[in-house]
């Protein structure tokens, strides 16, 4: 069991954190005091953070200023987050309602970034819908010209990828119908994992007189969608990171060129969990001094794609936690139409 003397540093660290996210400068023992009830003297509370200091939870930046948390310091307040306030009924409703409005569930997507960008005043990224564990609903093949077509693929999870398809010579009505007819037929209901062997099959028993643009078709198919791992990141709110450019301009930077936010999406928690990464805890050099808070999506039980935000170490963890939750909570329901 800890000693009293254990749990008032530990609540003089929270205090600490707290003050810092609030303030964005060093926390002093006075101010402590007044600002928190902690029923001891400034002396004790000044050997306190003499401990904390030395355990390597908070460090001075000055010899006559306050403290500042580290890293070790914010992740030991994370980890001592055991419940996260729910968002008010009239917040909840404003998520719920700006989220309904989406016309598909790409639009649903780009609002979850626009919204969580304001929500939380930090960069938000948001994951489309993995191609891997998504099911063809409908390939559409339509003729563009006499020697073009395009290729409409429509997933269970209402994703929709266009790809144009190049002939060797004009293609009639009745051979447009069929190409749809036998693509559908090797398509619907299979993961875009398996697609490639389904196509694969359907190239080697294809009639004789559609032979060529099938295979043009299945070659387009399986060169940019099925072997695409590439999947699109919306990014919304970087500008809102300015402000602290000194710490996070090769953060910024790499958001713009979207490979570090793939990498982030990379490893999600487990749906209705939030994952938080702090500072050089980051993988990816350029996150060094950024904190990442990320939380899946998705229906039955699959996590479809992920979504997070992206913003200093001293940023509001409990408040950003609350946010990401409750908006990736939001499309998972939106994705299998139920109520809230």
């Amino acid at each position: 069991m800890a000693s009293a003397a254990s749990e008032r540093r530990q609540a003089v660290l929270r205090a600490i954190v707290a003050d810092y996210i609030a303030l964005h400068e060093p926390v002093g023992s006075k101010s402590l005091v007044d600002r928190h009830k902690l029923n001891v003297s400034s002396a004790t509370i000044r050997n306190d953070m003499a401990v904390l200091e030395a355990e390597g939870y908070i460090e001075q930046p000055h010899a006559s200023s306050g403290r500042v948390p580290t890293e070790k310091g914010y992740r030991a307040f994370v980890d001592a987050i055991n419940k996260v306030k729910p968002l008010s009924v009239p917040e909840r409703r404003a998520i719920v309602e700006f989220l309904e409005s989406g016309v598909d569930l790409e639009d649903v997507l780009r609002r979850s970034a626009q919204l969580l960008a304001q929500l939380t005043r930090q960069a938000a990224v948001v994951q489309l819908p993995t191609l891997s564990v998504s099911r063809v609903k409908h390939c559409e093949v339509v003729a563009l010209t006499p020697a073009r077509l395009l290729l409409v693929l429509i997933t269970d999870q209402g994703r929709v990828d266009q790809r144009n398809v190049e002939l060797a010579g004009p293609i009639g009505d009745d051979d447009v119908r069929q190409l749809r007819d036998l693509l559908n037929s090797a398509l619907v209901n299979t993961t875009m994992a398996d697609a490639s062997e389904a196509l694969v099959a359907l190239a080697a028993r294809a009639p004789r007189d559609i032979a060529d643009p099938l295979a043009r078709c299945i070659a387009v198919i399986i060169d940019t969608l099925v072997d695409n791992r590439s999947d699109r990141i919306l990014i919304a709110g970087a500008s809102n990171l300015i402000p602290f450019t000194s710490d996070l301009l090769g953060a910024l930077e790499a958001l713009e060129e979207q490979v570090v936010a793939l990498r982030l999406m990379a490893n999600l928690p487990a749906l209705g969990n939030v994952n938080v990464v702090i500072g050089s805890e980051n993988t990816e050099a350029e996150l060094s001094k950024a904190s990442v808070v990320t939380t899946g999506y998705g229906a039955d039980g699959a996590t479809l794609g992920g979504l997070g935000v992206l913003g200093p170490t001293y940023m509001d963890y409990p408040g950003t936690i609350q946010k990401v939750a409750a908006v990736g909570h939001y499309i998972s329901h939106i994705l299998v139409g139920e109520d809230f």
